[in-house]
């Protein structure tokens, strides 16, 4: 986990850095230097001059850095801009200029998060099911909560079509929609409410919805477990649950779930012939089976290719659709409506996105998450920060009126006292997650 966060960022640090070294390099402002990590107090694992930048590794894995000449940052090189300026520096060049430098960390970070989303549709994912090809879904405890049935089907998110079912398994119906539903030939609208995604999340996104009329294939039946023990093995069909025909490949984990403890009877197939088998349900509600939906999904429906075109246009929506998530989720925490120490997560909890061993799949996914959401952080208007500097330029452009080094410095010193404060809640807030966990 930590090597994968540590390369992870590594690559997220690099581009954002390098947006704001290529933008400064064009307009003929000289950076002094491009560190990956922090070397906080001079310390570094190594370095070496080109030209007149100085490059390096730093020893502090919290981000990295340019230093451009001229620009009041984290350096806080008074000495420098105590200094007449000078052709080459930052505070030389017209704002439009100095806007444009600013924003380029957060622009690299956006367009690596989209060629990531996309690479790993085209690569990983290679194909989705249309949701024209899905003619009724099941609908799990919370579809039905909010007026699903089994066999609906739903036609559009928000008033619009759209072409992935899985879109209605994301975070752009789970913080809130409008489903359009089709019923026996009527069609009628169903609200998801925006705090939706507490229970989905926490069910691992198995209580919405599902696809309907999927029988449960057994792609794994643990020895050690109930199920194998009296008799289930893998490859059999499961095709009733306590008298009820399964509609759906989740029907059978939510029928089972409400018989902790108890027996579960099953009616299964094998090659041609059907038994009935008691199980035992421990008390987490499992009887150690595992199914996989893929090959009956492409069984039944015409799965549709990923083109590079087609995997660059849903990477791109995917992308920004984890942005306005994360924009959403930091409002809710502002409002009150979550708690911050469950919703902030410093790098021990971003660590433990990555598995514990290597997933290349996983690993650009959740690059590419962090991607975004650094473009989105960085891009917050709070003083040190991205944003605070284009917050700032744009009052300049618009007023024509400059702020005063003395002004930038302290707005530099209060912004960096927030985020250093943040930053010690967020470790801190792991640390103590990890210590009752």
């Amino acid at each position: 986990m930590a090597a994968q966060l540590i390369l992870s960022l590594s690559i997220l640090v690099t581009l954002h850095e390098l947006g704001h070294f290529l933008a400064a390099r064009a307009f003929g402002i000289r950076v002094e230097k491009f560190y990956l990590f922090f070397d906080a107090w001079g310390f570094k694992f190594f370095s070496f001059t080109k030209g007149e930048t100085e490059y390096g590794i730093g020893w502090l894995p919290l981000g990295g850095y340019v230093k451009i000449s001229g620009m009041i940052d984290e350096s806080m090189d008074k000495e420098q801009m105590a200094l007449p300026p000078q052709p080459y520096e930052f505070r030389s060049k017209p704002a439009w200029q100095r806007l444009i430098v600013m924003v380029a960390g957060v622009s690299m970070n956006v367009i690596l998060g989209i060629a990531v989303y996309s690479f790993t549709l085209l690569n990983y994912k290679e194909s989705y099911l249309p949701n024209s090809e899905v003619k009724e879904i099941y609908a799990y405890q919370m579809g039905k909560e909010i007026g699903l049935q089994d066999g609906d089907k739903i036609v559009a998110i928000n008033g619009k079509p759209f072409e992935r079912f899985d879109d209605l398994l994301t975070s752009r119906v789970m913080f809130g929609a409008v489903l359009t539903v089709e019923r026996n030939g009527q069609t009628f609208e169903t609200n998801v409410p925006d705090n939706a995604y507490r229970s989905f999340y926490k069910s691992g996104g198995m209580n919405f919805i599902g696809l309907g009329d999927l029988v449960y294939v057994v792609a794994d039946a643990d020895k050690k477990e109930n199920a194998y023990k009296a008799g289930i093995r893998t490859h059999d069909t499961i095709i009733a649950v306590e008298g009820e025909k399964i509609l759906s490949s989740g029907f059978l984990g939510e029928k089972v779930s409400a018989l902790k403890g108890k027996m579960v009877t099953l009616e299964v197939k094998r090659n041609t012939q059907v038994s009935e088998i008691k199980v035992p349900v421990n008390f987490q509600g499992m009887i150690g089976i595992r199914h996989s939906t893929i090959p009956l999904i492409k069984e039944k429906y015409e799965e549709k290719k990923y083109t590079l075109k087609s995997a660059l246009k849903f990477g791109t929506s995917d992308a920004f659709e984890s942005l306005v998530a994360n924009a959403k989720g930091l409002r809710k925490v502002f409002t009150g409506e979550e708690k911050a120490t469950e919703s902030i997560q410093g790098p021990i909890g971003i660590a433990t996105l990555f598995t514990g061993h290597w997933n290349w799949e996983r690993f650009w996914f959740i690059t590419g998450l962090l991607s975004m959401v650094l473009a989105f952080m960085n891009i917050l208007p709070i003083p040190a920060l991205d944003g605070g500097h284009v917050i700032f330029l744009i009052i300049e452009a618009v007023t024509q009126r400059k702020f005063s080094d003395k002004f930038m410095e302290r707005s530099q010193v209060v912004g960096m006292v927030i985020l250093l404060s943040l930053m010690v809640f967020a470790i801190g807030n792991d640390i103590w997650k990890h210590v009752i966990n």
